[in-house]
């Protein structure tokens, strides 16, 4: 943010609290909680029928990252590809567990939402505005005014898009490799009957290592992309990464 300038006196940094934390990491924890590790309690620890149920206790607990993600839509006032994907992620989940339907139906939806947006990656490729340059490498990270201007000036605009096809394919195995290991997590976890306190239990193991076994792999799929697609800027333009990132 740029300073007021103030008349023979430097500006000052705004003093840090150091025992405050950044919002950065109450978000990161507040996501972690109420998307991961609350659910997971519930699920695992309230699903007895001395508690509140195998349903009941799913029904609660799915209502935390639904809840969440509302929270964040209306703080925002942005409507996030990723937050509205979660929240109905979690409805059909809610919705297909509350029903009694077979495992099975989990599975597919587990696999079939990272599958999908893996298709429209490639296809959105040919597109005005392809889905790489939203999900990302969007104008929040780079500032393709000035990195557009910089390859027409040396007539490098087609071979930097062949670069970005590359990412493009990274971007969109990386939704392929989630969706098999979605399919084949859910698979292997949930093998009880739906509806049983034993099935609530397996939903929440399910949901406790996801995060380790699906995002892990699948962010550093993502940070490989990134980090491919800045070296190929630096490489084409001559110029360092930092001159069209956003600040």
């Amino acid at each position: 943010m740029p300073q007021s300038p103030e008349t023979n006196s430097p500006a000052t940094p705004p003093a840090s609290s150091p025992g405050k934390p950044k919002p950065q990491q109450q978000n990161m924890l507040a996501n972690l909680a109420f998307n991961i590790i609350i659910p997971v309690v519930i699920m695992s620890y309230a699903s007895a029928p001395e508690y509140l149920g195998p349903l009941w206790s799913i029904a609660v607990a799915l209502a935390f990252p639904v809840g969440y993600g509302l929270y964040e839509l209306v703080q925002t006032k942005k409507v996030n590809f990723f937050s509205v994907l979660g929240i109905i992620s979690v409805l059909l989940t809610g919705g297909i567990s509350l029903l009694k339907l077979p495992a099975e139906y989990i599975a597919i939806k587990e696999a079939a939402i990272p599958g999908l947006i893996g298709i429209a990656v490639l296809v959105t490729r040919y597109m005005k505005k392809p889905l790489i340059k939203v999900l990302v490498l969007n104008d929040v990270i780079i500032n393709w005014p000035k990195l557009n201007n910089a390859l027409a000036a040396l007539n490098k605009t087609a071979e930097f898009e062949k670069k970005i096809d590359v990412s493009n394919y990274i971007v969109a195995a990386s939704f392929f490799v989630s969706s098999a290991l979605n399919y084949g997590l859910a698979k292997w976890i949930l093998v009880s009957e739906p509806g049983t306190q034993a099935y609530t239990e397996e939903l929440g193991r399910m949901t406790a290592l996801s995060y380790p076994v699906i995002v892990i792999p699948s962010m550093l799929m993502l940070i490989t992309a990134i980090m491919y697609i800045f070296m190929q800027m630096k490489k084409i333009t001559g110029q360092e990464v930092d001159t069209f990132l956003n600040q």
